[in-house]
This record gives C-alpha cells, structure tokens and sequence, in this order.
C-alpha cells in the first residue's frame, strides 16, 4: 500500500508528531501541502490530509490544499482512500467535528473517506496565551499511542488481502 499524509502544523508541532505517529505504521512520508502536486494524489493508495484546529475549523492553508486537488476516479484498482485528522486544544464537540468540512469536500472529489483522528494538543490561542496556553503536555504518549493505534487499524482495514 503506498500511503501519503499531507500535514500542516504551525504552532507547536502538535499535528506533526501526530502525524509523524500515524506514518510509521503505514510506511507514508509526511508532506506540506507545497511539497506535493495536488495531481499526484491519484498515485496513491491511502491519503492522510491534518491539521491544527483554529477557530473550529482546520488550517486554511490545508484547505486551500484540499480546494486544489483534482476529481478521483475510484475504481477497483484505485478506490482513493482518505482519511482526515486534527489537534485541537479545546474538546472536538460531539455535533461539528473539525474534520468534518474536510473529510466533505474531499467526498465530493471522489475520495472515500476510510477515517478520521482528532487529539488534544498545547494550545496558546488568546484568551489562552495569557495563562500560558492549556494542554502544556499535548500530545502525549497516550495520544501518540492512539495515532499510532489508529494508523495500525487503517493499514489492516486499507490493505489488500491476496
């Protein structure tokens, strides 16, 4: 399986070690979204496409990306396999998940969208910058355990049996 993950992370580099987490398992290089054509997705069996949460919603500049890319044409042999993941220091709430907008603009270009990975991560956004940030230790192991987790069910779930 030949996997990529497309991350943003500009903060703290809370998306990045999660990222970095999910990769291992799947073998997949870890890119910004500069670093890799849009069209080029389409040589690709599993795509990961994550991001810092900012007012609700992932990074604009992961958004743009995701704006860009090109229709997939699933088929048989390329069912264009996506999943969507993100760091947030406040709680995802139950009825707006932050990858939701994502994970939708992604199905409307072909992409079947496989999963989806959110984590608590250290955050500085005011008013929380004034008492030093909240979540100081996010990610931690157990968070990195769980991408790790998750990366490990999507690599069985994604991968062909012969």
């Amino acid at each position: 399986m030949k996997a990529v993950i497309v991350c943003v992370s500009v903060s703290h580099g809370n998306t990045r070690r999660i990222a970095e987490a999910i990769a291992r398992p799947l073998a997949a290089p870890v890119v910004a979204p500069e670093e890799l054509d849009p069209a080029d997705l389409t040589g690709y069996d599993l795509v990961g496409f994550g991001s810092g949460v900012f007012t609700g919603r992932l990074h604009p500049h992961l958004r743009r990306f995701v704006s860009t890319v090109p229709s997939a044409a699933p088929s048989a042999e390329h069912p264009c396999r996506a999943f969507v993941f993100a760091t947030s220091g406040l709680p995802e709430p139950g009825f707006r998940p932050f990858t939701r907008p994502t994970e939708r603009a992604l199905a409307v270009k072909g992409f079947r969208i496989v999963d989806g990975f959110t984590a608590r991560g250290h955050d500085t956004w005011l008013p929380f910058r004034l008492v030093g940030g909240i979540n100081k230790h996010r990610p931690d192991s157990r968070d990195l355990a769980a991408a790790h987790t998750f990366a490990e069910r999507l690599r069985s779930a994604t991968t062909p049996t012969s």
